[in-house]
């Protein structure tokens, strides 16, 4: 089906086109500065999936054994732009045999001989960006054993793309699209020979933008963990080549990096890896903790919320809490309704998780990652904290936001006399049932007890009418409701003690028992944990408590407690030690 686009997106897209021809009278390029080294991580096994033929791109697995990525039918515009950015270039490397590096080298001198005139979808800022950036990374790879034609060939490609991103960078979106558009110009400007003149300012409009997209807290507006380290290795690239090459680096740029290092802390499990809400994964193994190693900067998180989060942690045991307002307009385009939902992790062992983001295996596993009942908190059944809008078009896509959020969402990070505790509440379900939902979870100094409290209060006169209201219509037989606790998969789980407990054994031999105060009915249920990188989701299992809402005020008490360690537990310690190192 042709795709439809309107007079603007017409007219951007001419434009682009234009400038993209245009840069074969810009500036030549005919060599590198300095030897370029790979700085992006790619995941083995998805190299070995392309090497075979498996296309996993925007939720859509292409399987097409022998088939170039360019003659694949893309199931629609959001698969065609992930090949064109040439992200996949890194799990290539990444796999690194003969086979991966042929089809690396195949692939990318088949985009120049196709699309290199300006045809094709790829001529757009962040896309250009983001592929000079990898054909950069892996020139070395791409080019070995190349002749002096190809090399010639492939450094005329690069500074095309060059010419073409110092006259389009202004029009990519705000954000992650901008930073990459601007940290492409910067990178090649200078590891490219004879195009240094445009540094300047590309730098002093990524610093601008450094202002404007990173808070004060070191946060972005789609509070996506995920998207904030990627933006964060942007920024690392941006000021790595603006040091080793003699310009200034922008305080601006400078700052922004300082407040996003105490933050990735903050948002860091005891694993080493990310924590999992709105539409961000754990991030690449290792990727992490090179990104903070690299930045030098060795400030702690505080005891406040971070771009949102709130983070308990004590011997062994993180827990990370989504405690503020959910993104909004065009930052909640893959954001989750996962108000205070948390995860826990033991060690090196994620226990409770959400259930993560769906967009790498289509439509609809993508819309049911979005809702509450994919994520660890409380949800009346039946009804998500916040709603999907109707699709509209953002940025050239079909896109569903979040809408009828939480108005006000509060929290607060304590000390109690046996550890941390956090309080927190929002408005969600007032509107319609006139329940606030309240959350108070307690973590032991020694990371070994964790409890919580959820509590679905009525609090004043006009809450109090919607709630006598909502009772009328379910024939006053209560609200129903549920607590999910999401499970890992790696996480084996099983009732115990007649039914009214939950033994949780990890990998590594640790055994956590769930208990609760049996105000509500107990069930393990299936659940699906949503990985990107795989070819499909993994089948996990959920702890659900059952109840209803009868009165003003409904409270269900749970807990988790270590009744066994694990006898790697020196072990597991590793990333714990690592963190407090760095």
């Amino acid at each position: 089906m042709a795709e439809m686009l309107d007079w603007s997106e017409r007219r951007t897209r001419a434009f682009n086109r234009f400038h993209a021809r245009a840069g074969i009278w810009g500036s030549k390029a005919t060599g590198f500065t300095t030897t370029p080294e790979p700085l992006t991580i790619g995941t083995y096994a998805k190299g070995r999936q392309l090497v075979h033929g498996n296309y996993l791109f925007a939720g859509y697995l292409v399987e097409a054994p022998g088939v170039s990525i360019w003659d694949v039918t893309p199931p629609d515009s959001r698969f065609t732009a992930e090949i064109h950015g040439c992200a996949w270039l890194d799990d290539l490397a990444a796999a690194g045999d003969p086979q991966a590096r042929e089809l690396a080298r195949t692939w990318v001198f088949d985009w120049i001989r196709r699309y290199d005139s300006g045809k094709g979808s790829g001529w757009v800022p962040e896309l250009t960006g983001r592929r000079l950036i990898r054909w950069i990374n892996h020139a070395l790879f791409i080019l070995r054993g190349a002749s002096p034609e190809e090399s010639a060939t492939f450094f005329r490609a690069m500074a095309r793309q060059h010419a073409f991103l110092v006259r389009r960078w202004r029009v990519a979106v705000e954000g992650m699209p901008r930073f990459e558009a601007l940290t492409g110009l910067i990178y090649a400007g200078i590891a490219l020979e004879g195009l240094d003149e445009s540094v300047g300012g590309a730098a002093a409009a990524l610093a601008k933008d450094c202002d404007r997209q990173v808070d004060a807290t070191g946060g972005i507006p789609t509070r996506n963990p995920e998207e904030l380290l990627d933006v964060f290795n942007l920024l690392l690239w941006a000021r790595m080549a603006l040091e080793q090459s003699g310009h200034s680096v922008p305080e601006a740029l400078t700052g922004a990096i300082q407040r996003i290092v105490p933050t990735l802390r903050a948002l860091r499990h005891s694993d080493g890896g990310l924590a999992r809400f709105h539409g961000g994964g754990r991030g690449r193994p290792g990727q992490l903790d090179r990104a903070l190693a690299d930045a030098r900067v060795k400030e702690r998180p505080g005891n406040g919320l971070h771009m949102g989060y709130a983070r308990m942690s004590a011997g062994r045991t993180s827990i990370i809490i989504d405690a503020a307002k959910l993104p909004e307009g065009r930052a909640s385009v893959n954001a989750n309704a996962s108000t205070l939902a948390f995860e826990l992790t033991s060690g090196r062992r994620p226990v409770v998780v959400n259930s993560g983001s769906g967009a790498p295996f289509g439509q609809k596993w993508w819309r049911a990652g979005r809702a509450t009942p994919s994520q660890s908190t409380l949800g009346l059944d039946g009804i998500s904290l916040a709603q999907l809008a109707p699709p509209q078009k953002i940025d050239g896509l079909m896109r569903e936001l979040l809408q009828d959020g939480p108005k006000d969402v509060r929290a607060h990070l304590s000390q109690s006399p046996e550890g941390i505790r956090f309080e927190g509440g929002h408005d969600a379900y007032v509107q319609d049932f006139g329940l606030t939902h309240a959350r108070i979870l307690d973590l032991s100094f020694d990371g070994r007890a964790f409890s919580g409290e959820d509590l679905l209060a009525v609090l004043d006169r006009p809450a109090q009418r919607r709630f006598d209201d909502a009772i009328d219509e379910t024939g006053l037989q209560g609200i129903p409701f549920s607590i999910r606790f999401h499970l890992h998969p790696d996480v084996d789980a099983s009732l115990d003690m007649g039914g009214s407990a939950v033994s949780i054994t990890l990998l590594s031999g640790e055994v956590w028992v769930f208990r609760h105060d049996s105000v509500g009915d107990l069930t393990i249920q299936p659940s699906a944990y949503l990985e990107k990188g795989r070819l499909k989701p993994r089948s996990a299992k959920q702890i659900v408590l059952s109840a209803r809402a009868l009165d003003y005020a409904t409270r269900i008490r749970w807990s988790f407690a270590k009744a066994q360690d694990s006898e790697g537990a020196i072990r597991d310690l590793t990333p714990v030690l690592a963190e407090i190192a760095d």
